[in-house]
C-alpha cells in the first residue's frame, strides 16, 4: 500500500484523510508546513503528496516547486481558495490534482486511489525507447525531449501530453480523449485544463509549437509535415 505525505497545518484535516486513508491499508505522516514538507522528503519516500496551499512558514506552492528540484512526487493541493488562478498555477507546477476545501473525503480518497493506480510519476516504469518527430526527440526511458538537440524542460504533465499527441501522430483528438489519456478517468477535470496545458507546452516548445494544431469545434492534433 501506499506512503502518503499529508501537508496541512489543521491536524483535524490531518486525521481525518489518515482514518479513511488507513481503512484502505495507507500509512500517513504528517507534515505540518510547506517547509516541514519540504525537510520530509530530503530524507524519507513517499507515494503521494496532499499539500495544502495556504499555511505559515512555507505555503504549498512554493514547497511542492521545492520538492519538485529533487524528486517527483505526485501532489494533490488542498485550497479554500477555489480561485482559477491557483489551479492554473498548480497545474504549472505538475501537480496531479486539486480538491477545493471544503471537499468529502471519500471523493478525496477517490482521486488519491486515481492517482496511485496510474503510477504516479514512477519514472522506472516508463518505456524503454525514443521517438525522433521532425525537430523533436522525445526519450521515453529518461523522460527527456530535445528540440534541435537542445533540452527542453517539461513538468511531469506536459511530458505526458507531448508523448500522448506523439503517440497519436494525425489523429484528430477531443478534449475528453486527452484527458482520459493523460489524467486517466476518474479525474474531475475540464476542457480548460487541457486548453492549459497544452498553451503551457506550446510556450516550452518554442518555434515547435505548430506541432499542436488546433481543431476548431474538436480538440487538438498533432501534425508533423514529412
Amino acid at each position: 500500500m501506499a506512503r502518503i505525505l499529508v501537508t496541512d497545518d489543521e491536524i483535524d484535516i490531518y486525521d481525518l484523510i489518515k482514518g479513511y486513508a488507513s481503512r484502505e491499508g495507507h500509512t500517513c505522516v504528517h507534515a505540518k508546513n510547506g517547509l516541514e514538507a519540504v525537510e520530509f522528503c530530503k530524507t524519507e519516500n513517499f507515494d503521494l503528496i496532499i499539500m495544502d496551499v495556504m499555511m505559515d512558514q512555507m505555503d504549498g506552492f512554493t514547497a511542492t516547486k521545492e520538492i519538485y528540484k529533487t524528486k517527483k512526487i505526485p501532489v494533490i493541493m488542498l485550497t479554500a481558495l477555489g480561485a482559477e488562478y491557483d489551479k492554473l498555477h498548480g497545474y504549472d507546477l505538475g501537480i496531479e490534482d486539486y480538491v477545493v476545501k471544503p471537499f468529502s473525503v471519500r471523493e478525496l480518497m477517490a482521486r488519491i486511489n486515481v492517482v496511485l493506480r496510474r503510477g504516479g510519476n514512477d519514472l522506472s516504469s516508463q518505456k524503454d525507447d525514443f521517438l525522433v518527430l521532425g525537430n523533436l526527440r522525445i526519450d521515453k526511458s529518461g523522460r527527456n525531449v530535445f528540440a534541435e538537440n537542445k533540452k527542453v524542460d517539461l513538468t511531469v504533465k506536459e511530458f505526458e501530453l507531448l508523448e500522448y499527441f506523439a503517440d497519436h501522430k494525425g489523429q484528430a483528438l477531443t478534449r475528453s480523449q486527452i484527458l482520459n489519456g493523460v489524467w486517466g478517468e476518474g479525474y474531475y477535470l475540464d476542457d480548460r485544463n487541457v486548453d492549459w496545458q497544452v498553451k503551457l507546452l506550446r510556450k516550452k516548445l518554442g518555434k515547435n509549437c505548430n506541432y499542436i494544431e488546433t481543431l476548431r469545434g474538436v480538440g487538438y492534433k498533432f501534425e508533423i509535415e514529412e
